[in-house]
């Protein structure tokens, strides 16, 4: 239950939704959280009071992660706050659900600057902001390993950020600082729902094996693990969290 006591956490994207999530069960494992937030400030602080409740320690930092100073600040309120940070989680991003040859050049662009430069930025400070033997896990997709139609530009940054992860594991191991991917299958999210019909996710729940989509725990669940020291000998790896899809 105390696997994280004593270690500092980021979790970007975290007001809602699978962030929500993965920032209480990291906060139940004994870390303090950094809940990350562009907008809605109500419900960021509605997870810091959830945390609090529990007997944990959260704050909220509004800092938009597609923006290069904004991560720099984020980390350095991290820092204040807290005095270090051990965990990074990459979890702020958006869907576009839209075959390819309807997406504007606007779309294409918001959807590169969310899911993949916030991405490398965070990774760029965490280079140098990370205490040694961090963690960082990344939410990508396991759309990546599909082939489904109104998923190619959120797939394309999805898969960026997986090979970001790779190098950056193999650029950060020196120092004990392990990076990994986990791919969610469907999970039900607001943002999941986003565009879809009743039958377009009775079709994907139908893809797993286990036969349903998937839970914001059943995913925070992994997140913590790889988060913790017993995961110190996972590295670069990218790990399906999504009942048996292939």
């Amino acid at each position: 239950m105390n696997s994280l006591q004593g270690k500092v956490a980021i979790v970007t994207g975290s007001a809602r939704g699978i962030g929500a999530e993965i920032a209480i069960t990291l906060a139940k494992a004994g870390a303090k959280v950094i809940i990350n937030f562009i907008h809605d400030q109500i419900a960021a602080e509605a997870v810091c009071t959830s945390i609090a409740a529990l007997g944990g320690e959260a704050h909220a930092v509004q800092a938009d992660v597609a923006r290069a100073a904004e991560v720099s600040k984020l980390f350095d309120a991290a820092i204040a706050r807290f005095e270090h940070i051990d965990i990074l989680i990459n979890n702020a991003g958006i869907l576009l659900f839209k075959e390819i040859a309807d997406i504007s050049d606007d779309e294409l662009e918001r959807i590169i600057d969310i899911n993949f430069k916030s991405v490398f930025y965070t990774l760029r400070e965490g280079a140098a902001k990370l205490s040694d033997n961090g963690r960082v896990v990344t939410i990508s997709s396991t759309v990546t390993r599909l082939m489904l139609p109104k998923y190619g530009a959120y797939a394309a940054t999805k898969a960026a950020i997986e090979q970001l992860t790779r190098v950056f594991a193999c650029e950060m191991g020196k120092r004990g600082i392990t990076a990994n991917c986990i791919l969610p299958g469907p999970v039900d999210t607001e943002l999941f729902r986003t565009g879809k019909t009743p039958g377009d996710i009775e079709r994907m729940a139908n893809m797993a094996a286990l036969g349903r989509i998937g839970t914001v725990r059943d995913v925070a669940q992994v997140v913590c693990f790889l988060a913790s020291d017993e995961a110190r000998w996972v590295t670069g790896q990218m790990i399906g969290v999504n009942g048996g899809i292939n």
